[in-house]
């Protein structure tokens, strides 16, 4: 009986693995159908290997996705739910559901599987993110429509206008005046979301396909005054029409005419096409699913150069320019975008605005360089801006103008392009070993201004900047360099003690000048011993293995004898500090105390 058992297992076994073959196959020949767009062909190899295999989970999945493409909801939600047997944590089955309840209008279902998504994988909450204000758009979409419709209905005077002006510009071959009047009107009357939703509704986006006049004098590449005027009138409709409404701009986005003219009319020497181009992009860029559908559409890898730009405009055009560039540098897509002109177009453009700071509009040049120096958070840009010799070049002309003429403005673009520096300074190469020497004596300088922002920012760039280079220690000691952070030491500070301590550490590591400079210049150690008693770890083991170098010059130890650092090494040598490098400076402090006064 159990030889029947066993040989019956074995063909079970043996007829599962050629079906499961056979059916691996038709699952190919599904989705060679599904990539070609023949959707009816996909479902009849997917349900063929379901005939050989009755619990294959992705031939339910890719069923359904094919389901949704012929939009046949039901029968998707059918095979995602035979997915789920299979496969209770099915992220794809989840999915698919949740976009044919959406279609379906099954609003609260959509979301539940999108929230069955993210309690499956946490780590997907930006696709659920994405999911959810979908569903949230999808269901303010038809809400807005049915207001809309109850206006018009109800034969309200606003409501009706909207439509009688698109049917107005749906006339063909009239003079482009005729076309630039209308839009304009219709602009004006746009004041609300019952009337956006009534110039989506009545195809109001169509303007540019369907009127060959319209789209023509948007579209030309040499504009006349007329056709300037129609452009700016265009531009004004749509951001009545998509303030406030992401389904309108998502449809605007779709137009192919608006897409490639967005960045021309940014490029376009007429400041007024200008202006309301970059007013209609401020719509986009100040929230986060209109940056979204920015980088879903259009291209941006020009964009920071041709953004950049405005810095040279006297007006709104500059700070209007900088905000949106702030805004999309926070997204992962558009620094990912910033990396194909970055050295060919963006760099070049950026040490040129650098070098003519006084010629260009100094409040836009400080937000740029901010800007830039929160690009640097993506390694690959930091890379490649801080191998560019023509950027650290034009860093320091800045510096030095700064030092001949100090001005609010010119302070403001000093102290961002003294954060850009340290940012840049995260990484090491031949270049920024080249410039350390002058890097280092412009941060010398700036010590002996009085702006303690720039002061700290100047001893952060030391910090930084002093371990690419022997030479540049050698120089910033014999300008007394410890003397003069002993006095800022001595201010207090958390972020100054940071940069301050560490910048002492690097000197006195290998510079004998610099350790005897210490010794002199605090007595008793008393900012030593002070900052070793900081809550800042980093501080506090950047001090002891500061202490333990000075420890070397003779008769240095002998000032501690009546003081308490001992103890206070003791406490961070003996665990209390979590870091392990702590532990170890103070523990080399501690022995070289010792050794140095065994008093």
């Amino acid at each position: 009986f159990l030889a029947i058992l066993e040989k019956d297992a074995k063909e079970r076994a043996k007829r599962r693995k050629r079906n499961e073959r056979l059916a691996n196959a038709l699952k190919e020949k599904g989705n060679c159908a599904f990539r070609k767009g023949d959707y009816v062909a996909a479902i009849q190899r997917y349900t063929e290997g379901l005939e050989k295999l009755k619990d294959k989970q992705e031939l339910y999945t890719n069923r359904a996705q094919a389901y949704l493409k012929m939009h046949e909801y039901e029968k998707a939600i059918g095979d995602c739910e035979w997915a789920l047997k299979c496969n209770e944590k099915c992220m794809k089955a989840y999915f698919l559901m949740g976009k044919a309840h959406l279609a379906l209008k099954h609003y609260s279902e959509s979301k539940l599987c999108y929230e069955k998504m993210l309690q499956i994988d946490p780590q997907k909450e930006s696709l659920f993110k994405d999911c959810m204000n979908e569903v949230n758009l999808e269901e303010k979409r038809i809400k807005d429509e049915e207001r809309a419709m109850k206006e018009v209905e109800s034969g309200k005077l606003a409501a009706l206008s909207i439509k009688e002006l698109l049917q107005k510009l749906d006339r063909p071959d009239q003079n482009i005046l005729y076309y630039t009047g209308g839009i304009r009107l219709l602009a004006e009357a746009v004041k609300d979301c019952t009337e956006q939703t009534l110039f989506r509704m009545n195809n109001g986006f169509s303007i540019l396909k369907d009127n060959e006049v319209v789209r023509r004098g948007f579209c030309a590449e040499k504009k006349n005054a007329a056709e300037v005027d129609l452009s700016v009138s265009l531009l004004f409709l749509w951001q009545a029409v998509c303030a406030g409404n992401e389904e309108n701009q998502h449809l605007l986005l779709t137009c192919s005419d608006v897409n490639a003219q967005l960045p021309k009319l940014l490029s376009y020497g007429v400041p007024e096409i200008q202006k309301e181009t970059l007013a209609l992009i401020s719509l986009y860029s100040e929230n986060e699913h209109g940056r979204r559908l920015l980088i879903r559409h259009q291209d941006l890898t020009k964009w920071l150069q041709i953004l950049m730009r405005f810095v040279n405009s006297t007006d709104s055009r500059a700070s209007n320019a900088m905000n949106i560039l702030a805004d999309l540098a926070e997204e992962e897509g558009f620094k990912t975008q910033c990396r194909v002109t970055l050295s060919t177009g963006v760099l070049p453009l950026f040490a040129q605005l650098l070098t003519s700071a006084k010629l260009v509009n100094q409040a836009a040049l400080a937000r740029c360089i901010g800007i830039m120096g929160n690009l640097c958070a993506d390694v690959a840009i930091r890379m490649e801006m801080a191998k560019c010799g023509e950027c650290w070049q034009a860093c320091l002309k800045l510096v030095d103008e700064s030092l001949e003429v100090s001005t609010p403005k010119l302070q403001e673009c000093l102290f961002a392009v003294l954060g850009l520096m340290m940012n840049l300074l995260l990484e090491s190469n031949g270049i920024i070993q080249h410039f350390a020497v002058d890097i280092s004596a412009r941060c010398m300088a700036l010590l002996e201004g009085k702006d303690g922002r720039i002061v700290t920012r100047a001893i952060g760039v030391l910090s930084r900047i002093l371990p690419a280079s022997g030479p540049a220690v050698e120089e910033v000691v014999k300008g007394g360099v410890v003397k003069k952070i002993i006095k800022f030491l001595k201010a207090g500070g958390q972020i100054t003690s940071n940069y301050g301590i560490k910048t002492l550490s690097i000197c006195t590591r290998s510079n004998r000048q610099a350790q005897e400079d210490l010794v002199k210049a605090d007595k008793k150690f008393r900012v030593l011993l002070k900052l070793l008693e900081s809550e800042n770890e980093m501080i506090v083991g950047n001090t002891a293995f500061c202490l333990g170098h000075c420890l070397e010059v003779p008769g240095a130890a002998m000032s501690l004898l009546n003081s308490n650092v001992v103890m206070i090494l003791l406490k961070h040598a003996g665990g209390d500090a979590a870091r392990t490098s702590v532990q170890e400076n103070a523990a080399i402090a501690l022995g070289k105390l010792c050794i140095a006064e065994p008093r």
